[in-house]
């Protein structure tokens, strides 16, 4: 384990969220995935604290290799199945916040591993909070945001959008383990932490499927694009026709980081409404215009590094949904919370990631902090709410 907050030198984005992270306590779980990794480094460029539990990374090579988080913060592996080590990390942290990321993360995978995927994402979850539970401390708030997905929701093919209030389900072991988390959140809040002066605030985020650099999973679509683009192969797309709600990594990250500010500093997130709403489930997802075909998606990523793909539907594969949209009205009206980059900005941010990263001279580093300064710029110009202070240099 170790830690040290000392803050890069070079390519510094600004500070954001008026400064409600500076100098606070930090518990990230899962801060060795994708989404992970990327929410680490967002909250060290903004004076955080950060203490990150999670198993070793999942993937060879992964973000959190590439960024050198291992020596940037107090890193401390460990498994959210363990209720033990899970209070003892909480126990070092101290945090006055936590953002619960970590959990088995593919659909196809939890065909192979259901239980396995079940203990992680539920039991897991519920680990997390009874952590919580055990050390609050009246003396000291803590704000919690628990990541579930867009695919706890009970699907039903239809064209309209889900919205917080829709039912949980899932057919996959993975959809429907991240509905019963949603189940387990909503027990935890009303059995425990809707008591007038209880010091834990609790809300829950879902978010679409999210792209961006630095992912390097097996089974997702865009890192099966980069991983046959620089082979020079074709690109295997096993179900062209499926809909999602595509997005930047840093779109839900946002959403995320906003959503704690208003759970711990009212003031400071210029919440207007009871503060009990914000201890509640959130969507963070893309504008319509931003729901797209895989073959869509496919096509607008050969724009931007010449390829080929091709048809790889197999009528016996495990189901997956084929249409699925998020209603994010809750998170707009209020959170403040929008996208800030349309679809051909995401892929072309994404894309630019890994031809860049590829290159031996390339700060990744650099490189990662560089779009999260340009995603905040374009967010501010935007006038998103979490953006719209202004920003001061974070050394």
């Amino acid at each position: 384990m170790t830690t040290n907050n000392q803050q890069p030198t070079t390519g510094n984005p600004q500070t954001a969220f008026g400064g409600c992270y500076r100098g606070k306590r930090v518990l990230l779980t899962g801060h060795t995935g994708f989404k992970g990794a990327w929410l680490a480094e967002w909250l060290l460029s903004l004076g955080a604290e950060v203490t990150g539990f999670a198993l070793p990374p999942p993937t060879t090579p992964s973000l959190f290799g590439q960024l050198g988080l291992a020596s940037r913060l107090r890193h401390i592996e460990g498994d959210v199945r363990d209720l033990a080590a899970v209070r003892a990390a909480f126990a070092v942290a101290r945090p006055d916040f936590v953002f619960h990321l970590a959990a088995q993360p593919l659909v196809r995978l939890s065909y192979d591993q259901p239980t396995e995927t079940f203990a992680a994402n539920v039991m897991g979850t519920a680990n997390i909070l009874e952590a919580a539970r055990l050390a609050a401390d009246p003396a000291r708030p803590c704000a919690i945001v628990a990541i579930t997905t867009d695919k706890c929701y009970e699907n039903r093919e239809w064209v309209h959008s889900y919205r917080e209030e829709d039912p949980m389900g899932g057919y996959d072991p993975y959809s429907a383990s991240k509905g019963a988390a949603e189940l387990v959140i909503a027990s935890y809040r009303r059995s425990f932490f809707s008591a007038p002066g209880c010091p834990v605030r609790l809300a829950s985020a879902r978010a679409g499927n999210v792209i961006g650099g630095g992912d390097w999973a097996l089974d997702r679509i865009v890192p099966d694009c980069i991983r046959a683009l620089a082979k020079g192969e074709s690109i295997p797309v096993r179900n062209k026709v499926a809909t999602r709600p595509w997005q930047h990594v840093l779109e839900p990250l946002s959403g995320y980081l906003w959503l704690g500010a208003a759970l711990a500093a009212p003031e400071t997130a210029r919440v207007k409404f009871a503060p009990a709403l914000y201890a509640s489930a959130f969507n963070f997802g893309p504008a319509l215009a931003s729901n797209k075909t895989v073959a869509e998606l496919v096509q607008e990523i050969l724009k931007h590094w010449p390829g080929r793909w091709d048809d790889k539907s197999d009528p016996h594969a495990p189901h997956e949904a084929k249409l699925l949209n998020l209603a994010t009205d809750k998170a707009h009206h209020l959170l403040g919370w929008s996208p800030a980059w349309p679809f051909a900005e995401t892929i072309d941010r994404t894309v630019a990631w890994y031809r860049q990263a590829a290159l031996p001279a390339t700060d990744v580093h650099a490189l990662t902090l560089g779009q999260i300064k340009a995603y905040t710029e374009s967010a501010r110009a935007g006038g998103l709410a979490w953006a719209s202070r202004p920003l001061v240099s974070s050394n």
